[in-house]
């Protein structure tokens, strides 16, 4: 079966009762996690973006604070689970400012870390790539936003 175009769901939507939406979006957010988790950011959140990047950060500071040293191989897991949440959120926010703040917050953790990035080929690849991300979505901010990130990103790659 084909998927309808996001044209088609939007006059669909447009048509539909509101007791019939309502039906339809519940029935949506019990069948994956993420359209709940989304459902739940456009709901609750999505009025404070300043505050839930703050509890991001925290949920993340929390996350790198219970990360397993003891090998890099498991230390690498948990730092990929930390950046998919991250992309994650950052779709539901569509906010490159919010992205970038919680790229370089990710980005100041791993270098804090006392991990050996620069030493582990895996680990470095994965910082400079990320480095590189937060450098491209710093370029499509304002510029008044841009000189402050701008400023954290070259402490980040020194």
């Amino acid at each position: 079966m084909k998927a309808a175009t996001v044209h088609e769901i939007k006059e669909a939507l447009q048509n539909l009762p509101p007791g019939k939406l309502l039906e339809t979006t519940l029935r949506l957010a019990k069948f994956k996690k993420e359209n709940k988790e989304l459902l739940s950011y456009l709901l609750f959140e999505s009025d404070d973006t300043s505050r839930y990047v703050g509890e991001l950060k925290n949920e993340m500071d929390t996350e790198f604070a219970g990360m397993n040293v003891s090998h890099v191989y498991f230390a690498k897991k948990t730092l990929r689970k930390i950046l998919r949440n991250i992309n994650k959120q950052a779709r539901y926010m569509t906010d490159k400012a919010a992205e970038v703040e919680l790229l370089l917050h990710y980005l100041r953790l791993l270098k804090d870390s006392g991990l050996p990035v620069s030493k582990t080929p895996v680990l470095m690849n994965l910082y400079l790539g990320q480095l590189k991300k937060a450098k491209k979505l710093i370029e499509s901010l304002h510029e008044d936003l841009q000189y402050e990130y701008q400023r954290l990103w070259n402490k980040l790659a020194a």
